[in-house]
């Protein structure tokens, strides 16, 4: 599969676009005051511990205080607990008491009101390898490398790389599948000496403080994709243009691909329609080929997926319409899913097929597509009513949560009264007014929208209300008001 890198950059944000076979696969973006602290490791200060939850609030320097679980605190902790605690791991306030100091690492951003996720596993990756400070003893091997032979080969070589090493275990990362010695050995140097740098931070650090920043969003993209398949780098900015020419040739010497300064007056998401497949991306509904579609709907519980045949009949049968629009569904999905960064449940609506062959190839189909997303997936299969279940890890934000905010018109529901509704609204609000004080008229200020509908489609209503309460009723029309907005004003 062939990878490009597209890097736009700005004084105020930074988009960073993976295109895999010429389609846009994920977009990353960072802006100047909304940037993600994902892998950074700070040295915070516990503020409040909730035995309750099991948890505790570490301030890290942040505008909000960050939330660690009792399950992210490594046992090495507990030597740091107050005179006179005994060591339970079971419960978090034998472990941490408020006003302690707390080295943690992020792996959560806030989303929303939730403050960050931190934990005190600290870990840094590299091109090949994850750094473990906290578990010398550790080797282990990625599960995405499924070859038993290669995974034996990679044991050996971390082992006798790491070996007499007490200050960090190593993870082989999935790019490390077929590495040779040299640049496993290339990596572990790296992050021998930037541990070497950490520990003399952490020792000497003031709580609470930063004491390592995960790279930018631009070099923490060519770290994770930089291999055979990515055939070329693309920027925009000389400043990133400089910087990655230069780590390239620190992180990755042997890299054959190409590294571009994009120069000419077309801005470059416009030379390649970036811009275009991220409108598409925040959209509710999202076209196939076939003339099917999908209906995303997102919100904090789940996100839950509807596939539709729209426009497309198929060729045989029902079961053959069904089924086609969803092998093309299921592959749309899995890049929708990875475009938008969504994290958490996902149901997907499939239409309904009978032949279990189908239902089989279909879970196939999206299992395989997702195999290529770094975001960690679990495809649960059909449920009884014929939905499909998965789970996908969130990290970040997820695209529409960065780009959009809640409609001031429908305040995030996706739909709004009626006019009709609101007018019988009103109808209640002058029948209440009128009964609970006194007044010889009425006078409605309404939109203009508003006034007109009561006076087109109700105003045999308004003269049945005016006989039963005794009124007389007016209407004003204010053109400053939104369709919904009125006022009842007792003369």
């Amino acid at each position: 599969m062939a990878k490009e890198i597209l890097i736009n950059s700005n004084n105020f944000e930074t988009r960073v676009a993976l295109v895999e076979d010429g389609l846009l696969s994920e977009i990353c973006l960072e802006r100047s005051q909304q940037h993600s602290i994902v892998g950074n490791i700070y040295q915070g200060t516990v503020e409040k511990v909730l035995p309750g939850l099991q948890a505790a609030f570490v301030n890290i320097g942040e505008n909000k205080a960050a939330f660690i679980h009792v399950s992210d605190i490594e046992e090495q902790q507990a030597d740091n607990r107050p005179d006179g605690y005994e060591a339970n791991y079971g419960s978090i306030a034998q472990i941490l008491h408020e006003g302690q100091k707390i080295v943690v690492q992020v792996y959560k951003d806030q989303i929303g009101s939730k403050g960050a996720r931190i934990t005190t596993q600290l870990s840094i990756p590299s091109r090949y390898l994850v750094m473990m400070p906290n578990n010398p003893n550790l080797t282990a091997i990625s599960a995405r490398i499924t070859d038993d032979q290669e995974r034996e080969r990679l044991t050996e070589l971390l082992q006798k790389i790491n070996h007499g090493n007490e200050a960090f275990g190593l993870i082989a990362r999935t790019n490390a599948e077929l590495a040779g010695h040299t640049a496993l050995f290339h990596d572990w140097r790296f992050l021998h000496r930037l541990w070497a740098r950490l520990d003399v931070r952490i020792k000497a650090a003031k709580s609470p403080s930063l004491i390592y920043s995960e790279f930018s969003l631009a070099k923490k993209v060519v770290r994770d994709q930089v291999n055979e398949n990515l055939t070329r780098i693309t920027t925009d900015s000389h400043e990133i243009f400089a910087n990655l020419s230069e780590f390239l040739q620190d992180f990755a010497p042997e890299w054959g691909g190409e590294l571009v300064e994009h120069t000419v007056s077309r801005p470059l998401f416009d030379q390649f329609h970036i811009d275009d497949e991220i409108d598409r991306s925040i959209s509710r509904k999202v076209d196939l080929k076939s003339g099917g579609n999908l209906v995303f709907d997102q919100n904090e519980a789940m996100t839950t997926i509807d596939v539709n045949t729209g426009q497309f009949v198929g060729y045989k049968s029902l079961e053959d319409t069904a089924f086609k629009t969803n092998l093309e569904a299921a592959q749309a999905i899995a890049r929708q899913l990875r475009l938008r960064n969504i994290g958490g449940i996902v149901i997907i609506d499939f239409i309904d097929m009978v032949e279990k062959s189908h239902k089989l190839q279909v879970l196939q189909t999206l299992e395989e597509q997702l195999e290529g997303d770094s975001a960690r997936t679990n495809v649960l299969g059909f449920t009884g009513l014929g939905l499909v279940e998965m789970t996908r890890k969130r990290t970040t934000e997820n695209l529409q949560d960065m780009l959009c905010e809640p409609c001031d018109k429908c305040h995030g529901m996706g739909s709004i009264e009626t006019i009709q509704t609101i007018s019988f609204k009103l109808f209640r609000e002058i029948t209440r007014s009128v009964k609970q004080f006194k007044a010889s008229k009425v006078m409605v200020i309404g939109s203009a929208r508003l006034v007109q509908y009561i006076i087109d489609e109700h105003s045999e209503t308004l003269a049945e209300m005016e006989e039963t309460l005794g009124k007389r009723i007016s209407f004003q029309a204010e053109e400053s008001y939104e369709r919904h907005q009125h006022d009842v004003v007792l003369l």
